[in-house]
């Protein structure tokens, strides 16, 4: 019997959690963790919104441990579609909507992908380069094929716009796409306002289907209608699309694993239909979604007073990561370094993708103690102004024979 399991090979280490391993296992007092994708206030210190403190006061004692539905949490899904579809959508009160929360992005996403390989055998994803990771192993394990399109210019550290409406354009009539709603991860590089309409447009033309991965809704700019302006575009083009949404980030929920998937359907009979085969695939993997950051959720959207501290605390989140990227960029131009930094405080959201090089990352870690990702991917939730100078000055020494 002692050989049934004597083929298994241990896993790949994660990029990502390989990062902060290391640096928790740095005896350095100048180590600076830049890999880690949560925020960190101004101290380098985690942070739970006082709305999430006020909402939990309100929930403790008062509630039963019954199962949700196997949808979830009624109310915690159709506040979430207010802040994705529009407050007063003509979607929600015609209720074309199919929605189910979901374990966070991540079991958003998958839900979906298995939703459409079930229904949608023959179609495949197209993903853009660079991406979120775990994208590919989500649409890989559900057996979903997958393509990819151009998005980064490493040139311009930009958007390859061009490539992207080729292969917009390039894709048969009828294809999938991921797209990010905004704050890209990895690059933090977002298409205008214009070229969302011309992306729109094309896929109109071209019959394609647009899956929002909406992970930073309000985190991106500090106004969760400005980060959602992408889908609204969308919508307002008629497309029928598909959104998973995220708490994560936003309201800090990192742990509590809540989030809503949606899917906008031709009218209230197949978003029914939509819905019941949603929760199928839910009830054979985890049966029906937990309770507590449900009810987080809700609480806080369902009350005027907690929703509008929730908006005052996004914001400030969201302004000291735009703050420290200003303050990162003029670090560097300060100490004399003649390379551009200017994509540094034009991406936005959580991510820099830096342009740094794989050698220059280790050279990073290796004589600085600054740990991130070897793509060059930089956590602007990391950066204080403790830190700014020293991870600047690290920077412009590894960068300077450049």
């Amino acid at each position: 019997m002692s050989s049934w399991w004597r083929s298994v090979e241990p896993a790949p280490k994660d990029p990502i959690l390989g990062v902060t391993e290391a640096f928790l296992a740095d005896p350095s007092p100048d180590k600076v963790n830049v890999g880690v994708g949560a925020y960190r206030d101004d101290n380098g210190k985690p942070v739970v919104l006082e709305c999430v403190r006020e909402a939990e006061r309100r929930i403790a004692g008062n509630l039963k441990m019954e199962y949700l539905p196997m949808g979830g949490s009624v109310n915690m899904v159709q506040e979430t579609l207010k802040l994705a579809y529009g407050e007063n959508s003509e979607f929600i009160k015609d209720k074309r909507i199919a929605a189910v929360q979901s374990l966070s992005g991540t079991g958003a996403c998958r839900l979906f992908a298995d939703f459409q390989k079930r229904f949608r055998p023959d179609s495949q994803i197209y993903i853009p380069v660079p991406t979120w990771a775990n994208h590919h192993n989500i649409w890989r394990d559900a057996q979903v094929p997958q393509r990819s399109y151009h998005y980064y210019l490493p040139e311009t550290r930009g958007l390859d716009f061009a490539a992207l409406m080729d292969d917009v354009k390039n894709a048969p009539d009828g294809s999938f796409f991921l797209l990010h709603a905004c704050a890209h991860n990895p690059t933090g590089v977002d298409p205008t306002e214009v070229q969302w309409r011309e992306i729109s447009y094309q896929f109109k033309v071209k019959g394609h289907f647009a899956f929002f991965d909406m992970a930073y809704q309000g985190f991106a700019s500090g106004d969760p209608e400005r980060d959602a302006k992408s889908i609204r575009i969308f919508l307002n083009d008629g497309h029928f699309i598909g959104i998973s949404q995220s708490y994560a980030k936003n309201m800090g929920l990192y742990g509590q694993r809540v989030g809503c998937l949606s899917v906008l359907c031709e009218d209230e009979k197949q978003a029914v239909a939509v819905k019941s085969q949603l929760q199928q695939l839910a009830r054979r993997m985890y049966s029906n979604p937990p309770l507590h950051g449900a009810l987080i959720v809700s609480t806080i959207l369902g009350d005027p007073d907690l929703k509008k501290l929730w908006l005052k605390e996004v914001k400030v989140m969201a302004d000291r990561i735009i703050g420290m990227r200003t303050a990162l960029r003029e670090s560097l131009e300060k100490r004399g370094s003649t390379l551009s930094w200017r994509h540094i405080t034009d991406q936005i959201g959580m991510f820099c993708y830096s342009g740094l090089t794989p050698e220059q990352v280790d050279r990073l870690t290796n004589e600085y103690h600054i740990y991130m990702t070897r793509n060059g991917r930089i956590s602007m939730a990391g950066v204080t102004t403790g830190n700014v100078g020293y991870l600047a000055n690290a920077i412009h020494e590894v960068t300077k024979s450049a």
